[in-house]
């Protein structure tokens, strides 16, 4: 009789200990099932909700043909002058690497490129590409060499046509006038004017530097005072500012140096023979 008696109390803490095991045990079960269950929802509401990514990968697609159908162009027009792999070619045409998709649109749109004379510049004409072939020769030399990019979206700040006069004067007027007209450098070379510019031909320029104009980098230029830059160049353009007077300066800084030798000239000259006759 005694046994059973000194018995019961241990193994009811057996039991005891058996529930808690047990309980605990469920608890853990269960809160891994309620984990795999809310992961699973979340899951099926990120797919349920989420964009698909076919047109993601449709876009890679089109940009990977695109950079072979620029491929084709460039082994087809610009290879020999620039080389097999946009390295250049010594006396023909310049390294490709690092100049990006901005360049190639800056020389391709204007008709710059493919040069169809050697000379000491070259000078705006009609395009060669079309517009698409264009942007495929971007896309491979944007993804063969690297470099600024050609912009997108809305490229004129109007409003700070003031800030942008500023800057135009202080970095651009010693070459291309202060209407932006052009006029003559050094070696045969020239500043050309901008009237025919557009938007987009004026903002790769001063990311590109091409021929004897300085590259701007956002370092230099930020994005807002290139946009401010091209709404007072297309302000002037489109509007004939004119600052006052006759407009000399509209064919070039040469003009008024030029008219003050011819006035000048004649004068000395007439006072030499006037003073000749009287002698």
């Amino acid at each position: 009789m005694s046994q059973p008696e000194s018995d019961g109390p241990s193994a009811g803490k057996q039991r005891g200990t058996r529930l808690r095991k047990g309980s605990k045990l469920f608890r853990r079960t269960s809160g891994a099932l309620a984990l795999l269950v809310a992961l699973f929802t979340v899951g099926l509401l990120y797919a349920a909700l989420s964009p698909s990514n076919a047109p993601a990968q449709a876009a890679q697609a089109a940009s990977q043909s695109e950079i072979d159908a620029g491929k084709a162009l460039y082994q087809n027009s610009c290879i020999s002058c620039h080389g097999a792999n946009l390295q250049g070619v010594q006396d023909r045409g310049p390294s490709l690497i690092g100049v990006g998709s901005a360049a190639a649109y800056f020389q391709l749109a204007t008709g710059r490129m493919p040069a169809t004379e050697n000379g000491a510049q070259m000078a705006r004409k009609a395009p060669v590409f079309s517009e698409q072939q264009i942007k495929q020769l971007e896309a491979y030399i944007q993804a063969n060499g690297g470099g600024p990019e050609t912009p997108t979206g809305d490229l004129r700040n109007m409003n700070d046509l003031a800030k942008g006069g500023e800057l135009f004067r202080l970095n651009c007027a010693s070459c291309h006038n202060f209407t932006g007209q052009g006029g003559a450098l050094s070696q045969g070379k020239f500043a050309p004017p901008l009237g025919a510019a557009t938007d987009l031909d004026i903002y790769t320029a001063m990311q590109s530097g091409p021929e004897n104009m300085p590259k701007f980098s956002d370092g230099q230029l930020t994005p807002d005072e290139k946009k401010a830059i091209i709404a007072f160049v297309q302000t002037v353009n489109k509007e004939q500012i004119d600052p006052g007077g006759f407009p000399l300066g509209g064919f070039g800084p040469a003009p008024e140096g030029l008219i003050a030798f011819v006035v000048g000239m004649v004068a000395i000259v007439g006072v030499t023979l006037w003073m000749g006759s009287r002698a």
